[in-house]
């Protein structure tokens, strides 16, 4: 596939041009090593934010023999200046066991990704969910811990907590689509919707998740007195959000 013939609707056109100089960039660095270039996350999802959003890369190599990995350090130091984050590198042989360790990781990629060049190693393919509901309590539960740390780390300042309350609702939402399918509903893509869907259903205060996620957005600006505030707001609703999700499925992973 030419990098030309692929458009991802909703995604601004100069943010198109990059992924496009992005493949020439990967094609040229790997040749016929290289078997596949996709695209997943914010970009593929529709929720993408020009200046805030990352761009998602999935590299299929033939191998990761030699300098494969290596091959891509110059790459980083080029791309990451256009918020294009490390990829993972996959092969084909090692997907089904990778994807069997990592479900939440893989679904997201099986359900939204958009191939930028080669083949799609994920046509045909299924996750094997036996560790999903494992998975989904590990990674609330360790978004929790994480985020007392690092406030500490940060010494709660302004500075710290508009930084941290964006990684952590980013971080959020897989393992609430996770959720969704162990609770045998719909998996939804737009996180707004996928807050309220969780907040509706486990009966939890979401306020302080849906503004971390206008934070992140920048759709709202906390001031100096109310960001500690909605730091505050946001940790009790993750704090009974964890508690729920432990109560609903703790047994299923036990």
């Amino acid at each position: 596939m030419a990098p030309s013939e692929w458009v991802i609707e909703g995604l601004p056109e100069e943010s198109q041009q990059q992924l496009r100089g992005y493949v020439k960039d990967v094609r040229a660095t790997y040749g016929d090593q290289l078997d596949g270039i996709l695209l997943y996350g914010s970009a593929v999802r529709g929720e993408f934010v020009t200046g805030r959003s990352n761009f998602n890369i999935v590299l299929v190599l033939k191998s990761y023999a030699g300098e494969s990995l290596k091959k891509y350090g110059a790459l980083h130091r080029r791309w990451a200046k256009e918020q294009v984050v490390v990829p993972l590198f996959l092969t084909r042989d090692d997907l089904q066991a990778a994807s069997l360790v990592f479900p939440l990781e893989y679904l997201e990629i099986l359900e939204h990704h958009r191939v930028l060049w080669g083949q799609d190693p994920f046509v045909g393919f299924k996750v094997d969910q036996r560790y999903l509901a494992g998975e989904v309590l590990q990674s609330l539960r360790g978004n929790l811990l994480r985020l007392r740390q690092r406030y500490v780390e940060g010494g709660g300042t302004e500075e710290a907590i508009t930084i941290l309350l964006p990684l952590s609702v980013t971080t959020l939402c897989p393992p609430l689509r996770g959720l969704q399918r162990l609770l045998g509903r719909p998996v939804l893509s737009q996180s707004e919707a996928l807050l309220n869907d969780i907040e509706s259903h486990l009966a939890v205060d979401g306020s302080g998740l849906r503004d971390a996620l206008l934070l992140k957005r920048g759709q709202i600006s906390p001031g100096q007195k109310e960001i500690p505030r909605l730091f505050d707001r946001y940790v009790e609703g993750l704090s009974q959000l964890v508690a729920k999700v432990e109560s609903h499925i703790g047994q299923r992973a036990s």
